[in-house]
């Protein structure tokens, strides 16, 4: 089973920029859909983007489209989220998981995550 670690959050004022990396191991990370979550203080885990295994279909929630681009590099075994033009409401602590199947927004169909990264935006 595949492995994920993500890096790349930290502090960020309101219009900056973050990218953020999940890498895998231990797995057949190419097979995957892959997807990115977050899940802000006192709130549910959220979706924030996915990506088919080949990189040629993604996915969005409408809170991040035309801000965030999801993208993946199977040969390094690396998922990235580019996040620009971040507002406070980005604030959050965000996941990447891995799931079998394509187009799906549910947490509960992803069946391995990393630990988290936090991503915070100030104002």
């Amino acid at each position: 089973q595949v492995q994920l670690v993500e890096s790349g959050g930290g502090l960020v004022q309101a219009g900056g920029s973050l990218r953020l990396s999940c890498g895998a191991s231990g797995g057949t990370f190419r097979l995957y859909t892959l997807g990115w979550f977050r899940q802000a203080p006192g709130k549910e885990r959220e979706f924030v983007a996915s990506i088919n295994w080949t990189g040629g279909s993604t996915l969005y929630a409408d809170s991040v489209k035309g801000r965030f681009t999801i993208s993946r590099d199977n040969a390094e075994n690396t998922l990235y989220l580019q996040m620009n033009s971040l507002k406070p409401e980005d604030t959050a602590v965000y996941y990447c998981a891995a799931a079998v199947k394509y187009g799906t927004t549910s947490p509960e169909d992803f069946g391995t995550w990393g630990q988290g990264t936090q991503v915070t935006v100030s104002s």
